[in-house]
């Protein structure tokens, strides 16, 4: 469920009235992860890295209560659930965009994953969640990358994780992933916060 919220009424109240008409609101951090864990589980299982990394994404997110919130066309808006969206490459030789529900259940998260990316790639249609706070993501794996930049535009306030290729080197498997995000939603200490938790659920990552 999607309701407006007085800005004044939360913990956002001077960071509402500081950044919601700034041109340029969007924050971005990046971090050098250990997937060390994911890769061995996706390996193991057959299971998408990708898909496991959008999991830990929205389990780690869902722990942090500025993740439920969203600025948007100057007002404040409270979401009770989280959805992931992922880009995917169509059958034309385009690009679609499917956001999935979080779901602690990572069985569930992987059928739904699956069948919507399956479905956008080749209907070359993308489907939405209007009534969840949507994390972004996008993975530009064709090559190892440091850090992904995306537009700094009030046009779309939206939280966005994103990364390139992983790298093996030895018995570690690292992976650089950028956060970006609006700075009325959240201050950077939340989002590292987040990078933290997303850390602890990555290595944490348990095979069924």
């Amino acid at each position: 469920m999607k309701q407006e919220i007085n800005p004044k009424d939360t913990s956002r109240a001077e960071a509402f009235e500081l950044w919601m008409k700034s041109p340029m609101p969007m924050v971005t951090l990046t971090k050098t992860f250990d997937v060390s864990r994911l890769y061995k589980v996706s390996r193991r299982s057959g299971l998408k890295f990708n898909m496991l990394l959008c999991w830990c994404i929205g389990k780690a997110a869902s722990r942090i209560d500025e993740f439920y919130l969203l600025p948007q066309n100057g007002k404040l808006y409270k979401y009770d659930r989280l959805a992931i969206n992922v880009i995917v490459n169509n059958c034309n030789g385009g690009i679609n965009s499917c956001d999935v529900p979080d779901c602690e259940d990572l069985e569930k998260f992987n059928r739904d994953y699956t069948a919507l990316t399956q479905s956008a790639s080749s209907s070359c249609q993308s489907t939405f969640v209007d009534d969840a706070m949507v994390i972004g993501t996008s993975a530009m794996t064709a090559t190892e990358l440091e850090s992904i930049v995306n537009q700094y535009t009030d046009q779309f306030c939206n939280p966005m994780v994103m990364w390139g290729r992983y790298r093996k080197k030895w018995l570690r498997v690292t992976l650089s992933i950028s956060f970006q995000f609006h700075h009325v939603q959240m201050d950077g200490g939340h989002a590292a916060l987040f990078l933290d938790e997303l850390q602890k659920t990555i290595s944490g990552l348990k095979m069924n």
